[in-house]
């Protein structure tokens, strides 16, 4: 097929790639705009622009995808197909039913469940036992249209949005190319999502990240999971920002003397030491053991390294108030 990828970010990479691999024609790869990033604001090509033209590839930047120049501009690149992956823009009617296939799109979530911008960061806040991929053809809602392939994922106890998100991404990639070869030789089955089953998955606020420890301890594990490696879940100690980057909830092995009696403890009032984990944190339900943590304006350091370097016994409380 001739295709046209539109994408930006990391998880777009590997299906580019993919695309690449498997002896599909790519003529065209539409991603944003470089974006100033970092301390000194300095314009920065997207991951999808880069892996494109280290590929040769030709690259088209819209400001608008929705313009009518660009809209030319893929009239004349006369795709079959339009295969799309975290793209960042919203695509008209007029995109969608340009190409003889339409728009597919690698959607990293079991749809309908988690529609929107966030997925993988609320299925794991959210706890859930597993997720998946779901290749959709693309219609004017937002991940509203038929699901051609779908693969499924577990979520270990240990998997933060970082290592899901890069499972997501390679499993993506490979139903990506299966999905094309299943609609090139029309044995694409098309079956409409389940509305009624439908979950959103909205943008991370910075409100999202701040840590409720009247929650049970696993919730706020799964929080401090789902927002590893951005934007981090945290807590205030004092009057500065104490991000917390790995957690578990307490287990009987951990359960210590110094940590084992919660009666009358506060939520967010450190327990005691936990040798060789960190600290242990009052939960609504028990205790949330804390091993990696990064104080505003420092590094990130195990937590037992933080109490060596910090005035912080048992009894302190963690959060507002």
């Amino acid at each position: 097929m001739r295709i046209v990828f539109m994408g930006t970010p990391d998880f777009a990479v590997p299906s580019l790639q993919a695309l690449c691999a498997s002896g599909h024609e790519i003529a065209g790869v539409v991603t944003q705009p470089d974006r100033p990033k970092g301390r000194g604001h300095k314009l920065t090509p997207s991951p999808v622009k880069v892996a494109a033209l280290e590929a040769g590839l030709n690259v088209y930047q819209p400001e608008r995808v929705k313009s009518a120049e660009f809209i030319e501009t893929l009239r004349q690149l006369s795709p079959q197909l339009i295969a799309v992956v975290a793209f960042g823009q919203i695509l008209s009617r007029e995109i969608l039913e340009l190409p003889d296939y339409g728009c597919i799109n690698v959607h990293a979530s079991l749809l309908p469940k988690y529609r929107g911008p966030a997925p993988i960061h609320w299925a794991v806040i959210n706890g859930e036992p597993e997720t998946g991929v779901t290749i959709m053809q693309m219609d004017e809602g937002l991940d509203t249209g038929d699901i051609i392939l779908t693969a499924k994922v577990p979520i270990l106890p240990e998997d933060t949005t970082g290592t899901v998100h890069d499972k997501l991404a390679e499993l993506g990639a490979q139903l990506l190319v299966k999905a094309i070869e299943e609609i090139s030789a029309g044995r694409a089955e098309k079956v409409p999502q389940d509305h009624r089953l439908a979950t959103y998955a909205p943008l991370l606020t910075k409100q999202v990240g701040e840590i409720d420890w009247t929650k049970s301890a696993l919730e706020i594990s799964n929080l401090v999971r789902g927002l590893n490696p951005w934007p981090g879940a945290y807590t205030l100690l004092g009057d500065r920002i104490l991000k917390i980057w790995r957690a578990r909830p307490c287990t009987a092995e951990s359960i210590t003397a110094p940590v084992a009696d919660l009666a009358g403890k506060q939520p967010g009032e450190i327990l005691g030491r936990v040798p060789g984990a960190g600290f242990a944190v009052a939960a609504a339900d028990s205790c949330l053991v804390v091993m990696e943590v990064q104080l505003q304006g420092s590094r990130r350091m195990g937590a037992e390294d933080f109490m060596h370097g910090h005035c912080i016994e048992k009894g302190f409380r963690l959060g507002r108030g």
